[in-house]
């Protein structure tokens, strides 16, 4: 199968890398130094370093070139870019006149301007596209292009688009599952993100593993509140999307958005952590959207909100803790 990524972050990288083994696969980025280096060292030391990655995977800085390759009926095409960056991608394959038939995207989060999912924004962008779809679950980049094993979950209202899917990634040591409920497992993307932040904040306050499981159970439960509210399927939350992911990012040290919590904890600012941070932090992105959406459905998201007043209004951390703390007691 011919097969285009779109985007060279960390796991865009290492999912190429992955792709390269099996098929003939094209990765693409906007800056070509970046291409250059990754042509001449098979390694992306900007966003993977110490990963090498196949001999086979080939490196295109040709936006319509790397369409192209991947705009056969029997190809697909793997965003990897991040929700801030989908929308001008999908203009821009507009604008080049080629639109591969078969796109599924790897993107997390909630679009901050306009609250939009990942499928609401390529559905405004492309309306006429039908074989689409999202790709997730509980995965590190590092691990992934180390070839540790993982299982994700394409999730798409085509058939086609996920049978392509599958072909084209199961195998080696992923294990790819389908699904339907394209908003359950983006809801669960974004949601787990923000939670992720709580988690590092608590455990860098050293407030134990009492209180980490205490917020990814209680977490679980907002993230299953809004997303029903949004329209997806409360069975989804307790899957691969929900709560693996939550799981995963919550608890490992690979997690960025654990991270984020971590330093914040230790007093540093947003501004310093993301600076010296390097990569993108969605859980930071879409804290607000999240929020915003969680009130104007009434629906209760304490653990959001204490984020969203750590990370945008000058709380505390341990104030935070402790207003979460000071809660009434109430049924579960």
């Amino acid at each position: 199968m011919k097969v285009a990524v779109l985007g060279a972050g960390a796991w865009g990288t290492a999912l190429a890398g992955h792709l390269a083994t099996r098929h003939d696969t094209k990765l693409w980025a906007r800056d070509a130094a970046l291409i250059e280096s990754l042509s001449r060292t098979h390694e992306n030391t900007r966003y993977l370093e110490g990963v090498k990655l196949p001999q086979a995977l080939a490196f295109e800085a040709g936006f319509a070139a790397a369409l192209q390759h991947a705009s056969a009926d029997d190809a697909l095409c793997v965003i990897a870019t991040p929700v801030a960056g989908l929308r001008e991608l999908c203009r821009a394959m507009r604008q080049a006149g080629v639109v591969p038939a078969h796109i599924v995207w790897l993107c997390k989060g909630f679009e901050a301007d306009t609250q939009c999912l990942p499928n609401e924004v390529v559905a405004a962008e492309l309306p006429e596209h039908r074989s689409n779809g999202t790709l997730s679950g509980p995965s590190f980049a590092r691990e992934v292009g180390q070839g540790l094993p993982v299982a994700l979950t394409v999730a798409s209202a085509s058939a086609e688009l996920a049978a392509r899917t599958v072909a084209a990634f199961h195998h080696g040591a992923m294990r790819i599952y389908t699904g339907d409920d394209v908003i359950g497992v983006e809801v669960g993307g974004a949601v787990k993100n923000v939670l992720a932040i709580a988690t590092g904040i608590s455990d860098g306050l050293g407030l134990g593993l009492n209180a980490r499981a205490a917020l990814i159970t209680r977490g679980l439960a907002e993230m299953s509140r809004l997303g029903v509210a949004l329209g997806g399927r409360a069975e989804t939350f307790n899957g691969l999307t929900g709560l693996g992911d939550l799981i995963l990012t919550a608890t490992g040290d690979l997690s960025r958005n654990r991270t984020v919590g971590m330093q914040l904890a230790s007093g540093r600012t947003l501004d310093e952590i993301l600076a010296a941070l390097g990569h993108v932090a969605e859980g930071v992105r879409c804290a607000r959207a999240v929020l915003s959406l969680a009130q104007s459905r009434g629906i209760e998201m304490p653990i959001t909100q204490a984020v969203c007043r750590v990370l945008f209004d000058n709380v505390t951390p341990r104030d935070a803790v402790q207003a979460l703390l000071s809660r009434d007691a109430k049924a579960e």
